[in-house]
């Protein structure tokens, strides 16, 4: 038996099939013991390797969706958040936005638990089967602007047509010159109303023109992205200063 056992792995490896080798001979053995019939021993086996695979899938979309740090909804005090943000918890929990091909804007003051929903979302997403990627507008514009120098802007572009979330995070941090603000500007275009986005910014739209300094550009970008969006006001009490207190209550 065991090289028939040996046989069976080799032919598993070449057909990269993981979660089957592992234990097979103790469960060909526990089937033997028990008389189990050989449908039922091959059923057990394929759904442990079915198992596998899309926990290996849901382990590697996290990996790949580049996170700065994990945060997730379960961990989110959702009584620390601004009102509106409270109010729209559940329906973006659902991920509904993202088969609706619905942007998201987080709009508010720092440390009010923007960054935290948005990785925490993304997170979900990730677990659910969606492709996400995460980054930060000033990382981004960077790599628009070095894939238009060494002229792979179109390759760039496409590659990201794969992610069903994108998540863009510190948006009016930094200005940009006119090179970025029209490269950013050509990209969020590109997914409106066909792929999922969700921006982080602490300025409101009025501000924007701030960031792009270009009022012409600045309000065609708001009005395609926040068409048919979630547009969640952020602006309250620092969510960060609510958890500190709270740890240190739980302290004394």
């Amino acid at each position: 038996m065991n090289e028939t056992i040996s046989e069976i792995k080799k032919y598993v490896s070449e057909l990269k099939i993981p979660g089957i080798n592992q234990g097979l001979k103790m469960k060909i053995e526990e089937a033997y013991r028990l008389n189990q019939p050989y449908e039922e021993l091959l059923k057990d086996i394929f759904v442990e390797a079915y198992d596998m695979r899309k926990e290996n899938g849901r382990k590697n979309r996290i990996r790949n969706a580049r996170f700065p740090y994990k945060k997730y909804l379960d961990e989110l005090q959702v009584d620390y958040l601004p009102e509106d943000a409270k109010k729209r918890f559940k329906e973006l929990k659902t991920l509904n936005f993202i088969e609706e091909g619905r942007n998201v804007i987080l709009a508010g003051n720092p440390g009010t638990g923007k960054t935290h929903l948005s990785i925490g979302l993304g997170i979900n997403a990730c677990n659910k089967g969606y492709k996400v990627f995460f980054t930060t507008a000033a990382t981004l514009i960077n790599e628009l602007k070095e894939s238009r120098s060494e002229k792979k802007l179109y390759t760039f572009e496409k590659r990201f047509e794969k992610y069903d979330l994108i998540i863009i995070d510190e948006l009016g941090y930094i200005s940009f010159d006119k090179e970025g603000s029209e490269l950013l500007f050509t990209f969020l275009s590109l997914r409106a109303e066909r792929k999922s986005t969700i921006i982080t910014t602490n300025l409101s739209f009025d501000r924007w023109n701030e960031i792009f300094n270009d009022a012409v550009l600045t309000a065609a970008l708001i009005d395609r992205m926040t068409h048919k969006s979630y547009v969640i006001n952020m602006n309250g009490d620092s969510y960060r200063i609510k958890e500190t207190k709270e740890w240190l209550e739980k302290s004394n």
